[in-house]
């Protein structure tokens, strides 16, 4: 996908640009235990546009930033791509932040209105308009959609930064059209796919893998119902004919960890974000459903860039190859391209067509930091002479040990297939001043001995865990990705 985005374009109006084509099709599904909720694509556009009318009633103009503090329900959507086509800014957040976290992220935006469901935390202070009942908004009188330059900006979304504070990272309409190179690259996403996400909407990997890019050719999107447990998801995936499922690895974890049989007759394949998939988990996954998973690496600042696909997976050992249309390069830190077989840091030019307007900052400017004309991702990776990449896990996760520095993912491998670990984690730990060890965290019942026998004979002495921390669960995000700052914590504190 190279060719340029159209003008004038509007995101919303590109999602849902099938709808007058198929207005009785099923688009969203909210999949229940007992009952699955239906929307079409005739009332979920109706629904987008009566909400951009209604927000514009209230007095929002284009550019007003817009925060969301929803839930997993079909408002969320709505919500976005209404705010949207209104030509507003709409910035979803995560419903389990508390008060005093959103009011953190509320200083950095300075939204004119905020959008909030029942037992959802506000930002303190906050004096402008809160709307909760969002019915008589989603029936107002339709507006028109906002046309205008693809490279205007369209939303905003938090990530945390290498230090952990969250930046707001601002992408452009023309974002969306930039994800067609996921369609075939990542997905092999056809019309009559019936896709489901597993995450929560505020996630930008279920936000648009789970919703926007199925409505944007046609296909269905599931979705479970708030509260649903990931045991009943074998059912439900059945039961409606899912052909797609995308989750983090932590998921399709948990439902091969359940007691109901993964029996899954139409899936064609699975897609996994948001942390390195287990060797051991995707084969696991394979043996049971018969079908396989297909990785992306990516981040919110730029969707996914690199991935294996149906039409061309990744080669074994590998995350796949770069998108076709992305423009990535493995470079130092000086932003120089390494030797061919060396580890570099991933970079992302700044005209990829998916890389974010900037930061925002509080005075409402966008910061794109860039080392000549890239973007330094963070994600340490090595590219292969066949062009597939070999990921190394984040710059700042590496643990020097010996004097080296060694990937915690490299050391998590050696484990992954030992009898009696569930999951591990590998971090370093300083147990006194001077002094740093390889530590490994793990979920099971496998002894101290048995761990050290398999690290001897598959690490290098200096890559070996020196400790062994028994833990009954990994700590993890609301949206499954392992938390590596609380398990460092959390394994500080038990010691």
């Amino acid at each position: 996908m190279t060719d340029p985005c159209p003008a004038p374009f509007n995101l919303a109006h590109y999602v849902l640009g099938q709808a007058d084509r198929l207005p009785d099709k099923v688009a969203l599904a909210v999949l229940g235990p007992a009952r699955a909720e239906r929307w079409s694509y005739a009332r979920l556009d109706r629904a987008v546009r009566g909400m951009a009318g209604g927000l514009l009633a209230h007095g929002f103009r284009p550019g007003d930033r817009l925060l969301l503090r929803l839930g997993n329900t079909p408002e969320f959507p709505v919500a976005f791509l209404g705010a949207i086509a209104a030509g507003l800014v709409p910035v979803p957040t995560a419903a389990v932040l508390t008060s005093g976290e959103i009011t953190k992220l509320a200083e950095v935006i300075a939204p004119a209105g905020i959008l909030a469901g029942d037992g959802v935390a506000l930002p303190e202070g906050f004096s402008g308009p809160v709307l909760r009942d969002l019915a008589p908004l989603m029936t107002h009188a339709p507006a028109d959609h906002v046309m205008g330059d693809p490279e205007r900006l369209a939303y905003l979304v938090f990530t945390s930064g290498s230090g952990g504070t969250p930046k707001a990272v601002a992408h452009a309409h023309r974002a969306i059209w930039a994800r067609r190179m996921m369609h075939q690259g990542w997905y092999g996403l056809r019309e009559d796919d019936r896709l489901l996400h597993a995450g929560a909407f505020n996630w930008t990997f279920t936000l648009g893998t789970g919703l926007l890019d199925p409505w944007s050719v046609g296909a269905t999107a599931l979705i479970p119902a708030p509260g649903l447990e990931p045991a009943a998801l074998p059912l439900l995936l059945k039961r409606h004919d899912a052909t797609i499922l995308a989750a983090a690895p932590g998921i399709f974890r948990k439902l091969l960890a359940t007691d109901v049989p993964v029996r899954l007759p139409k899936l064609r394949h699975g897609l996994s974000a948001g942390e390195k998939l287990p060797e051991a988990l995707r084969q696991r996954w394979m043996a049971a459903t018969g079908t396989a998973v297909h990785e992306a690496l990516g981040m919110s600042e730029c969707s996914t860039f690199i991935s294996g696909s149906p039409a061309r997976p990744a080669p074994q050992g590998t995350l796949g190859h770069a998108q076709a249309g992305r423009r990535v390069a493995v470079l130092n830190e000086t932003g120089q391209a390494v030797a061919e077989g060396d580890t570099g840091i991933l970079a992302i030019h700044r005209d990829d067509p998916g890389l974010m307007l900037g930061y925002q900052q509080p005075d409402g400017s966008l910061d794109l930091p860039l080392t000549g004309d890239w973007f330094l991702t963070g994600d340490m990776v090595e590219q292969r002479g066949d062009g597939a990449f070999t990921y190394h896990g984040r710059r700042d996760d590496l643990i020097t040990a010996g004097g080296f520095r060694v990937s915690p993912l490299e050391i998590e491998a050696a484990f992954q297939h030992a009898p009696g670990v569930q999951e591990c984690a590998a971090l370093a730990l300083s147990p006194k001043a001077d002094t740093t060890i390889v530590a490994l965290a793990f979920v099971g019942d496998a002894t101290e001995d048995r761990l050290r026998d398999l690290a001897a004979a598959s690490l290098a002495r200096y890559k070996q865990p020196r400790t062994f921390i028994r833990l009954p669960a990994l700590p993890r995000n609301p949206n499954g990705k392992l938390d590596r700052r609380a398990l460092r914590a959390r394994v500080e504190e038990a010691s």
